[in-house]
């Protein structure tokens, strides 16, 4: 292990399947000391995409089929005909995008993994060898744009990220609250941070 991932990602539940380019999802890669030399960073700057190489540093056994999420859990496939990361060799594998270098630490987003994940190796993503717009996607062609729809959370990211607050208030011991289409959202705000403390639908 020479890093360690620092995100908010403290539970599995709610990890993204996989690394994605437009997640606004910020990761800190933090060295392990004897590998926190800043000549070993020299030149990554140059690059805007990373693959990152980690560990399933929660798994601690195999199969040989597996249930992928995407075929409803009741479909077993090949274990290496899939990212699960039930595998012989717990390793997982993603393209990241590198936002920058802060104190020694590489910020990169879109990374699909655990607070606390190890990271083993880090290498430059290269599109002219690492791209293959030839390349066929198997069963996961089927599911690749499968997502939910968050309209209320769409909407209230713009609601609250306007401050609704009377102008005279700053107390960011203060809870505010505020209806929209049947629920009611009580938040506080500490400095410029909105902090969403309860989202309850409203009895009808």
């Amino acid at each position: 292990m020479i890093a360690y991932a620092r995100n908010g990602h403290t539970d599995k539940f709610g990890i993204p399947r996989q690394s994605r380019e437009e997640s606004p999802i910020v990761t800190r890669i933090v060295f392990e000391p004897e590998y926190r030399i800043p000549e070993a960073l020299r030149g990554i700057e140059g690059y805007s995409h990373l693959w990152l190489l980690w560990g399933f540093s929660e798994v601690d056994s195999w199969s040989p089929t597996v249930r992928p999420p995407r075929l409803g859990g009741n479909t077993r496939m090949g274990v290496f005909a899939t990212r699960s990361p039930f595998r012989p060799n717990p390793i997982g594998l993603s393209s990241v995008r590198l936002v920058g270098i802060e104190d020694g630490d590489l910020i990169v987003s879109g990374a699909d993994v655990l607070d606390g994940t190890p990271i083993y190796d880090i290498k430059p993503y290269l599109s002219f060898s690492d791209s293959h717009e030839e390349a066929t996607n198997g069963f996961a062609e089927a599911h690749k744009e499968d997502h939910l729809e968050v309209p209320l959370l769409r909407d209230l990211i713009y609601i609250l990220s306007q401050d609704p607050r009377p102008g005279y208030q700053d107390d960011p011991e203060k809870e505010y609250k505020m209806d929209y289409a049947g629920y009611t959202i009580t938040f506080r705000v500490e400095k410029a941070n909105v902090l969403v403390e309860k989202i309850k639908k409203k009895a009808k």
